[in-house]
């Protein structure tokens, strides 16, 4: 069985091997003292985390993981918001330059903040090139986007100016039922945390707790 999985879309971004630990046991946890790279391990926050501290890892984020149900779904309704698989790229990227502050590779002290950048940039052109993003509009004006990947939903951004302004709950519920009408019964998404703004957002559209995992990262050999 892998226990140690390569991540190309993660390497290619800090420029040195990257890698996701799928088994928290000592004995892989151990091989990871032998490899040189930058490691990811997600686990159940009610297990200690001796062993990962004992190997070199450390803490760095916990992930929230919200359900909805179709029948659950709020639809929020508002005069001239739309969405659209019809956007200029170069707006959608624009847009993805200022939306990922946060994440939990800005967080990452061994991670330059110009590298988690990139990689968020990398991977909202990524879901351009699968065709798995909503344009979010309003009277025709792209304002942000909504990322997806079957019943999940990944990547969600709004430009500076629009923020605040009480579109967000209206937007992201019309992306929500445009991905429903794909064919899924259940979303599912992830969020840090620390991101109360997009916690309550998801709530305030239906979707309720599910399950939460802690993030923990390590770099083993020459930094990034």
């Amino acid at each position: 069985m892998e226990t140690i999985r390569k991540t190309p879309w993660d390497k290619r971004n800090f420029n040195i091997d990257t890698y996701e630990i799928l088994d928290h046991s000592e004995e892989t946890l151990r091989k990871t003292d032998t490899i040189d790279g930058h490691f990811t391990i997600k686990v159940n926050p009610l297990e200690s985390p001796k062993l990962l501290l004992k190997h070199g890892f450390y803490y760095m984020d916990t992930l929230i993981e919200p359900v909805c149900e179709r029948k659950s779904l709020t639809i929020y309704q508002q005069e001239g918001i739309s969405v659209s698989r019809e956007y200029d790229s170069d707006e959608i990227a624009q847009i993805a330059d200022e939306a990922f502050m946060h994440g939990r590779f800005h967080r990452d002290f061994h991670i330059p903040n110009h590298l988690a950048d990139l990689r968020y940039s990398n991977w909202v052109k990524d879901l351009q090139q699968e065709d798995t993003i909503f344009a979010l509009k309003v009277n025709d004006r792209t304002v942000g986007f909504y990322g997806y990947h079957h019943d999940k939903v990944l990547l969600l951004g709004i430009k500076k100016e629009f923020r605040k302004q009480g579109l967000a709950k209206a937007l992201t519920s019309h992306a929500c039922l445009e991905q429903f009408n794909l064919g899924y019964e259940q979303l599912r998404t992830s969020i840090s945390a620390a991101n109360v703004a997009s916690l309550n957002l998801f709530y305030a559209l239906g979707f309720r707790l599910s399950d939460t995992v802690d993030v923990y990262h390590k770099l083993s050999g020459p930094g990034v």
